[in-house]
C-alpha cells in the first residue's frame, strides 16, 4: 500500500504509524521534517509551502515504485504539508514498514533525499521581521553550489 498525500492539515503521526503497521513486518521507520525557529541568525516564525500538485503526486508515486524495486517494503506513507507550517510542526512525514529494519531505514533516508531533489514542492521561510526567503534544496540538480 502506498499512501501519498499533499495536505494543509496537521500531520498525524500516530495514525500514520497505524496505517503502515502490518503483522508481517518487524520494522516501521519514520522521518519527520519539522519547522525550526532559526536560520542563519534570523528568527523563523513559519514556513510556507507551495507545490505543482499533480506533478508532485506523480513524482511521489514514481519514488514509491523506485523504492519498491530497491528494497523489500510493505507499506509506504509520504505526507507533505502545503500552506503555512508553524515552528515545531511537521512539514513532511515518511513512514515505511518492512519485514526487517535495514530495508525501511535505508528507504526512509533515500526517500527524503529524492523527495527534496525531484518533487516540485517549494518552501519559503517567513522571519519574525516580516520578510521571507524562498529556499533552494541543495539536493536539487539545478541548485547553485556554494
Amino acid at each position: 500500500m502506498d499512501d501519498i498525500r499533499l495536505t494543509t492539515d496537521v500531520l498525524d503521526v500516530e495514525k500514520a504509524v497505524q496505517t503502515v503497521t502490518d503483522p508481517s513486518c518487524g520494522a516501521v521507520s519514520m522521518f519527520l521534517g519539522t519547522t525550526r525557529n532559526n536560520f542563519e541568525g534570523k528568527n523563523v516564525v513559519r514556513l510556507e509551502y507551495e507545490a505543482y500538485e499533480s506533478m508532485a503526486e506523480k513524482q511521489l508515486n514514481r519514488l514509491c515504485l523506485d523504492m519498491r524495486q530497491k528494497w523489500d517494503l510493505h507499506n509506504i506513507l509520504i505526507h507533505h504539508r502545503l500552506g503555512h507550517v508553524p515552528v515545531t510542526e511537521s512539514s513532511v512525514m515518511i513512514v515505511i514498514s518492512s519485514p526487517h529494519r535495514k530495508e525501511s531505514l535505508e528507504a526512509v533516508q533515500y526517500c527524503i533525499d529524492q523527495l527534496k531533489a525531484t518533487v516540485p514542492i517549494w518552501k519559503k521561510e517567513i522571519y519574525e521581521e516580516g520578510d521571507g526567503c524562498w529556499k533552494e534544496n541543495k539536493e536539487c540538480p539545478w541548485a547553485s553550489k556554494s
